[in-house]
């Protein structure tokens, strides 16, 4: 294209058609240095995230803990089949041996775990959600075998702290928060509780948690709920609910806990005379030589 030296007119319509291309060019070119850009901080976060495994699996061998691939059953159907599960924290943290737990559930959807105190319940509840966010990860779990159903989000209700500011008590924090899970939750959701709804005393205590555990059982969803309520546990056995397994930390006659998992039926005590012995019986004194 000529210009005659002398059109200003065409100078200026070349000048701006100069300029929309340009403009063209770096809006495309911006577009895509921020897709490149983009593309690799996914790619760093989910390299440092296969990386992490890695390190967690090289600790995890060096402490002789087992790993396996879960397999997840894409149904509504329950199951549950792990052999050797081992809490993956407290496999890091402890210097001792870590017990580890077997079980073999199917169409089960509600699991009472009573049993003595310091047993290995709240242990082997963290040992569940650990496997099962690590199986919907892609990760491997630290077990022998591990299988189970997937979840489409997983809650935890632990009990707390007394409420420092004075704002309301235990149990009406512990509604509150139950009130918040129930607002979200939906079928073939997961729900761990730990010790719930113990603020109050054991008759009020066991009627709140039978009217959840049977709630959110009808909703189908599945839930842990490990509990020294034990007129609730044992009244719920009475009832038979046949999609129910019940659990108890196993004790030996001489008071020993084996932080071992086993089904049965649910204990009605914790055992805490153990404790109180533990704690307040002064050690035997060594016999003096004649």
């Amino acid at each position: 294209v000529q210009i005659a030296p002398r059109d200003e007119n065409g100078f200026r319509a070349l000048s701006d058609l100069q300029d929309e291309g340009l403009v063209l060019v770096a809006s495309a070119m911006a577009q895509s240095t921020a897709h490149l850009l983009n593309f690799f901080r996914a790619l760093r976060a989910e390299l440092g995230f296969y990386i992490a495994c890695l390190n967690l699996a090289e600790v995890l061998n060096h402490r002789n803990v087992p790993q396996c691939f879960p397999v997840p059953i894409y149904k509504r159907e329950r199951h549950l089949v792990f052999d050797s599960l081992f809490d993956t924290c407290l496999a890091l943290t402890s210097p001792d041996t870590v017990i580890s737990n077997t079980l073999k559930t199917d169409n089960k959807n509600t699991f009472i775990i009573t049993g003595a105190n310091q047993g290995g319940k709240s242990t082997f509840l963290r040992s569940i959600g650990l496997a099962q966010i690590m199986m919907q990860t892609g990760m491997f779990v630290s077990a022998e075998c591990f299988s189970s159903d997937i979840c489409r989000q997983i809650f935890t209700h632990y009990k707390c702290e007394e409420d420092s500011h004075m704002v309301s008590g235990k149990l009406d924090e512990e509604l509150r928060r139950m009130r918040d899970i129930v607002s979200e939750l939906k079928p073939d959701d997961l729900v761990l509780f730990n010790e719930s709804f113990a603020a109050t005393n054991s008759r009020e205590g066991a009627g709140i948690i039978r009217g959840i555990v049977t709630a959110l059982a009808e909703c189908h969803v599945k839930l842990f709920f490990v509990t020294h309520t034990s007129e609730f546990a044992c009244a719920f056995y009475q009832e038979y609910h046949q999609d129910t397994v019940y659990l108890c930390a196993e004790r030996r006659d001489d008071g020993e806990r084996t932080f071992r998992m086993t089904e049965g039926t649910p204990l009605d005590t914790s055992y805490g005379e153990d404790l109180y012995r533990e704690v307040f019986t002064p050690p035997a004194q060594p016999a003096e030589r004649s």
